[in-house]
């Protein structure tokens, strides 16, 4: 749409005060009239500029070319064309002009609705995670048993397009399913192992490490683990070594504790009982004292193991010391950094845990009464006769629930020709293992394949079965198999009935299943996934550690799940005037009055706080190791918040220089204003960088600052319609006072989610419409979660020949 105006403007002089007057043309009201004044010049059928041809005919025709008449709306709403230096309308003309495309595309799309097609779905890490844990009631690593997914362009985890198979990965999932299958049925024969917790080095251990371990303790942390079988189990401790391997913190006697399920098994006394000459402190490793200090300083540990008898299933391990009240005297010095925090053994200072091991099981051993036995076995044979029977019953309830639809008799037959296998070779028990690890293996379960009606023609849109709702529903709100109550109310096709659906849609959220859409969703949506891997410049940044890396992350958490438990306008996730923050995260932020580990909601006056602009994990992950980009938080901004993503950046892009280095201008704005007179450049930067000021105010690790080498910010920002605004309070003010572009963004990003596809240009129809319904609920979750449930895009589908040919000849459940 970028032209030259063709608009000559009507020049009358008469004289008023002696001061001439100018007129000008009045502006065109239409659609038509607007895009043939501002966008025919380039975008006709001559020149075809950025190929496309905009006039009055293609708008009469727009069912014939939606996906060319959205890409126009979305520059319009985001003012990006014409392009500046151009003339253009005024803003109420672009209003104007995008809502009239918009009525067209939508009664277009209502005459002739496009739901799309989610092809074939695998099961991702999480969501296999997730069924195994509904299905057994067993909680797995899934790190330890499937390769990491890979993330579409949204970040995303669960798309179906990039969710590929290979060989490499069906080997993992086989061999998940054997292991799976052994320790839910708690075999015997399982050898012993040794599962090891590792933490980090950096992770200060000088409090209470949660509220699970006890009042007063210090350090240390909370397993949970499942222990496959009754019989004993080792449980050791080694505490953190620096550098050269000498224990921190062995100058004075420590007492540390070990508990299972909190009741406490035994506690140690380690430290202060070296003999001999010491090194020097802090030289440990470079100097080196008496051979008896030195083998304790190294061996110090070596006796906090203990052995203990567990019943089989999931227990809660602790490990965590006795705290000691106490303050160091002499003058504070700052905390120590990079090679020396790794070298240091702080002597006189206090412990940390690195590795909790537990080990097993030993002993005589058996499967025990664990809960997922229990689970699993729904029946019990008290004869021989009866036991093929059990098995049916028993193989047919896991399948039913694994596979989310009633069982075939051919899918019974071959559960139980692997039943017959193993009860041929051991027993009942071996016999219900190999057809638990047959369903955990079967594609029925792995992949979610809908159905498609035997009279479906390609490229009409029908209306999916109820089973295949109540997968959709699931996976969406649970990223998990349905339950028991949502698999039978599909079974009996009440599905169909919106107010049935409607109460489902309640229920589910409402169940803690319902965190997964902070995990999967909201976590990847806002870029929190990402927090892990910054590694901020500690010669800069002192105050990071891995303390704060954790509370960055669960503070964004804990919001996202209050604003989703208390069903608040999703408005408010930018706008709302409090957050959650324990002692670590409020120090770092210059909050007073908060102490101690546990998250509590705290409110804000100032404007600065509060909302997610004024998180660290959001902060963080949009800027650099030494330093905050307005670039990339602007490139956050325009993707997240405002639905208007620049493309990727061009290679080779030259690196923005050091301030002062060959002449540059020491100021951030001025480096980047230069930077932008690059043509190559210009084109996405002028639309990121001034939006990016906005939050030039938050240092690299969220900080609030106000001044920069002596002089104070300049948080001056605007949109790339030209709105200007001042730093955090005006860009949350803009949000409130015009919430529309920020809902249809989330319900962009929240449909992707549901429905596990890429956005289609036919889906923008029906984000609108459900951004539009929901504002009469204020924007609630709810509302927006049901609009999407509701919506044709979550309930229909459209098939191609190919998916038509396959339901016809192979079905679609095998």
């Amino acid at each position: 749409m970028a032209c030259r105006s063709i608009v000559r403007t009507h020049l009358a002089v008469g004289l008023l005060a002696g001061i001439p007057i100018v007129l000008r043309a009045a502006e065109p009201t239409t659609a038509g009239a607007v895009i043939q004044q501002y966008c025919a010049v380039c975008h006709n059928a001559k020149l075809k500029t950025a190929g496309l041809v905009l006039d009055v005919t293609g708008i009469q025709h727009i069912e014939d070319h939606p996906a060319a008449w959205e890409k126009v709306v979305r520059k319009l709403r985001t003012g990006e064309m014409p392009p500046k230096g151009m003339p253009r309308p005024d803003k109420a003309t672009y209003a104007n002009v995008a809502v009239e495309l918009e009525t067209a595309l939508d009664a277009a799309a209502a005459a002739k609705p496009n739901p799309g097609r989610v092809p074939v779905h695998r099961l991702n890490r999480a969501e296999y995670a997730a069924a195994i844990r509904d299905l057994l009631g067993l909680h797995i690593d899934p790190k330890a048993l499937l390769p990491a997914d890979e993330s579409d362009q949204d970040g995303f985890a669960n798309v179906s397009s990039i969710l590929s198979v290979s060989p490499f990965l069906l080997e993992n999932y086989l061999s998940a399913a054997h292991t799976i299958s052994r320790l839910a049925m708690g075999d015997p024969t399982l050898p012993p192992s040794i599962e090891t917790v590792k933490y980090s080095k950096l992770l200060p251990q000088d409090e209470q490490m949660g509220e699970d371990l006890p009042f007063g303790s210090q350090g240390g942390g909370l397993i949970r683990h499942y222990f496959p079988l009754d019989g004993e189990y080792t449980i050791k401790v080694l505490l953190r070594r620096q550098y050269y391997d000498y224990i921190v913190g062995m100058g004075e006697p420590h007492q540390i504790d070990i508990r299972l399920d909190g009741v406490r098994l035994q506690r140690f006394t380690v430290g202060g009982e070296a003999k001999g000459m010491t090194m020097p402190e802090s030289f440990a490793g470079n100097t080196q004292g008496s051979p008896e200090f030195e083998v304790y300083m190294h061996t110090a540990d070596a006796g906090l193991e203990l052995r203990v008898p567990v019943k089989a299933g999931e227990h809660e391990v602790g490990v965590s010391f006795v705290r000691r009240f106490w303050e160091p005297e002499g003058v504070l010095q700052p905390p120590q950094i990079g090679f020396a925090r790794t070298t240091n053994e702080y002597y006189h200072g206090n412990p940390a845990v690195e590795f909790v091991m537990i080990g097993g099981p030993s002993g005589a051993v058996s499967h025990g009464d664990s809960p997922t036995r229990r689970r699993i076995f729904v029946c019990t044979p008290n004869a021989p006769a009866a036991e093929e029977p059990c098995a049916r019953k028993i193989l047919s309830s896991l399948a039913t629930r694994a596979y989310r639809r009633p069982v075939t008799d051919e899918d019974v037959n071959t559960l139980l020709e692997f039943y017959r296998s193993g009860r041929a070779e051991k027993d009942f028990d071996l016999g219900i293992q190999r057809g638990l690890e047959r369903i955990l293996a079967a594609p029925a379960f792995l992949f979610r394949v809908e159905a498609v009606p035997p009279d479906a023609r390609p490229g009409v849109p029908y209306a999916l079965g109820d089973l295949d709702i109540a997968s959709r529903l699931s996976f969406f709100l649970w990223s998990s198999i349905p339950d028991d109550e949502l698999r039978n109310l599909a079974v009996r096709g009440q599905l169909k009935d919106p107010k049935v659906l409607e109460q489902q849609v309640r229920r589910m959220l409402r169940d803690e299943r319902s965190q997964s859409l902070v995990d999967g969703f909201a976590n990847r949506w806002l870029g929190i996934n990402k927090l892990a891997g910054i590694v901020p410049d500690t010669d800069l940044y002192r105050e990071f550690d891995e303390g704060l890396r954790d509370a960055m992350a669960n503070e964004t958490q804990l919001f996202v799940v209050s604003q989703l438990k208390e069903d608040r306008s999703v408005v408010e996730l930018v706008t709302a005037n409090y957050s959650y923050l324990n002692e670590r995260l409020a120090k770092h932020y210059g909050i007073p009055n908060v102490y101690g580990p546990r998250f509590r909601r705290v409110e804000f006056t100032d404007g600065v706080r509060g909302g997610l602009l004024g998180q660290a994990s959001i902060l963080a992950v949009t800027s650099y190791p030494n330093r905050t980009s307005v670039t990339l938080r602007g490139r956050w901004l325009l993707a997240n918040l405002l639905g208007a993503p620049p493309p990727p950046p061009p290679p080779d892009v030259p690196a923005l220089k050091d301030p002062g280095q060959d002449g540059q201008p020491r100021s951030l704005r001025q480096r980047m204003e230069l930077h932008r007179q690059s043509a190559v450049c210009a084109s996405c930067h002028q639309r990121m960088d001034p939006l990016g000021f906005s939050l030039e105010n938050f240092d690299a690790l969220g900080k609030w600052r106000t001044e920069s080498d002596g002089a104070p910010f300049d948080a001056s920002a605007s949109l790339p319609d030209g709105t200007r605004f001042e730093g955090i309070a005006g860009l949350r003010g803009l949000i409130e006072t015009h919430p529309e572009d920020f809902v249809r963004t989330f319900t962009e990003k929240l449909l992707a989610y549901a429905i596990g596809r890429g956005i289609e240009p036919s889906d923008y129809p029906f984000i609108r419409k459900i951004s539009r319904e929901a504002a009469s609920q204020d924007y609630r979750w709810s509302a927006i979660i049901w609009g999407i449930v509701n919506s044709p895009a979550f309930r229909m589908s459209v098939s191609g020949s190919e998916g038509v040919l396959a339901a016809r000849n192979q079905g679609v459940h095998k």
